[in-house]
């Protein structure tokens, strides 16, 4: 596949997302394209995919040489959740040349049920690690020429998690994916494609390198302190030629200006001195227009939970008991039970489609409306809690007064809003931008217990060691439901494992 100066702009606000973008995959090449939550990723992957996925909301110039595309998008299309599993999967036509072994060797790989492919509970209602798992059978059955994965690794239980690296390293086919998983990019990726925004997200950068994501990143480190250094010293240097020119420009001047009429010997030789500086200045302009530049990049995110939010020690956050969980009239799980004291972080692991979601939707509805703690929930599905139709200055606004509304302008400004951005409908934001807002209202609201369902999931591997940080420094109460192993080790205190048989600590 070969992408040829690919140029993608903003319909709304006229803001190009990319500018001439190029690269081409080759069999055996693993590309992942990283950057901001905004940047464009999920874009060029549908425009990848079939441009028309994105003409209502961008325009575009460009070429893509390309066989056959096998497309994971990061969300299904709402017609597409009213499908049945078995309607989604035999919209694909090599479905029909797939012979039963074949199928349950994809659902063993996968560790899914054969039946359900050939099941008519329709795709909304499952799990979202389940839909993962469907749409990647779906690819593998339809043998595509090239693998386009918007975020792959999003909501799959660790065991599937595991297959996924394996998977993606043996595959002899190119395959372009956007993932915030730190570890899965480390363990798969030989290709970086770095999109960035800069000039106060004015101006689309890019770049493109074949290496992996760590060796990347301490080569760009390297490189921009390198260059920051040299920079530095050039403006110094520069400072100090401009002061000693400047000394021998005046004196100079004074001379010229104290010779009389009665030496024009002494006053030729002046001019000709006059000339020497002035080609001397000349000379030091075209130098410094050959000088290092301080590297213009993308700034990192920034948030912070006031320290206002916390919650003290011996106080009991939770203290959770169910007999069963249910879901459709089946029995998930029983004999439930999770107690939370002081400011504990806690997160939940388990198979795809055991109930994790469900649980905490359980957990958090216990909190929501308690008076002595201020509870902030991120369910899995966004949608849920947000009016879509908002813009994000109008979701994280209280009263509506001006000095109100400049404030949170500025806290958007530092999680990497440009200001058209902040005058969208929240609809036309991308899963992370979504994610942002959800942990920026929760910081201006004082929360001091938080229930996130996957909150790194849409965040970028650029933005996740931020959010990690300032979630490990909350001083409030974290419960979650987490398959990011970076998230896992880096932030949470305890590890709960979800079973039939309840909640089981993992040591």
């Amino acid at each position: 596949m070969q992408i040829k100066n690919l140029t993608i702009t903003h319909k709304k606000d006229l803001r190009r997302i990319v500018e001439n973008l190029s690269f081409s995959l080759q069999p055996g090449d693993c590309a992942v394209i990283i950057g901001e939550e905004g940047n464009g990723k999920s874009t060029i992957l549908k425009w990848i995919a079939d441009p028309k996925k994105i003409e209502d909301y961008a325009e575009w110039t460009g070429e893509a040489v390309k066989e056959k595309v096998g497309y994971l998008a990061q969300e299904l299309e709402d017609w597409e959740r009213e499908l049945s599993v078995y309607e989604f999967c035999t919209k694909e036509e090599m479905f029909w040349e797939t012979s039963p072994a074949e199928l349950a060797h994809y659902a063993k790989e996968l560790d899914i049920s054969t039946e359900l492919f050939f099941s008519e509970q329709k795709l909304g209602t499952l799990s979202g690690g389940e839909r993962v798992k469907i749409q990647m059978a779906r690819l593998m059955i339809a043998k595509p020429d090239v693998f386009l994965l918007d975020e792959p690794s999003n909501d799959i239980d660790l065991n599937t998690l595991e297959w996924l690296e394996q998977w993606m390293s043996r595959c002899t086919k190119p395959i372009l994916y956007v993932s915030h998983d730190e570890i899965l990019i480390e363990q798969t990726a030989n290709m970086i494609i770095h999109l960035e925004q800069v000039i106060r997200k004015t101006k689309p950068k890019h770049t493109v390198v074949r290496m992996s994501y760590s060796e990347y990143i301490t080569n760009r480190k390297m490189n921009l302190d390198k260059q920051i250094q040299e920079a530095g010293n050039q403006k110094r240097e520069r400072k100090k030629q401009q002061e000693r020119f400047q000394r021998v420009q005046q004196k100079v001047e004074h001379a010229q200006n104290s010779v009389s009429r009665q030496a024009p010997h002494a006053g030729k030789m002046l001019k000709r001195k006059m000339k020497v500086v002035k080609t001397m200045e000349r000379r030091f302009e075209r130098e410094w227009q050959d000088r290092v530049e301080v590297p213009d990049t993308e700034d990192a995110i920034f948030i912070k939970f006031e320290k206002a939010s916390s919650i003290p020690n011996g106080k009991t956050v939770l203290d959770f008991y169910l007999e069963q969980l249910t879901c459709n009239e089946n029995i998930l799980a029983q004999h439930i039970s999770l107690r939370v004291i002081g400011a504990e972080k806690i997160v939940i692991v388990g198979k795809n489609g055991i109930g994790k979601s469900t649980l905490l939707k359980k957990m958090a509805e216990s909190l929501l409306d308690r008076m002595d703690m201020k509870v902030g929930y991120m369910p899995q599905n966004y949608a849920e809690q947000l009016n879509e139709n908002e813009t994000p200055v109008q979701y994280l606004s209280v009263t509506g007064e001006k000095e109100e509304m400049t404030r949170i302008r500025t806290y958007l400004g530092s999680m990497k809003y440009t200001p058209d951005e902040m005058d969208h409908a929240i609809l036309k934001l991308s899963g992370g931008q979504k994610a942002k807002l959800f942990l920026l209202k929760m910081s201006l609201s004082g929360c001091n217990v938080l229930i996130l369902d996957e909150p790194t999931r849409n965040l970028s591997p650029l933005s996740n060691p931020v959010i990690r940080k300032s979630l490990r420094a909350f001083p409030g109460a974290i419960i979650s439901v987490s398959h990011d192993r970076a998230y896992m080790e880096e932030v949470c205190d305890r590890i709960y494992e979800f079973t039939k048989e309840g909640l089981k600590p993992l040591d």
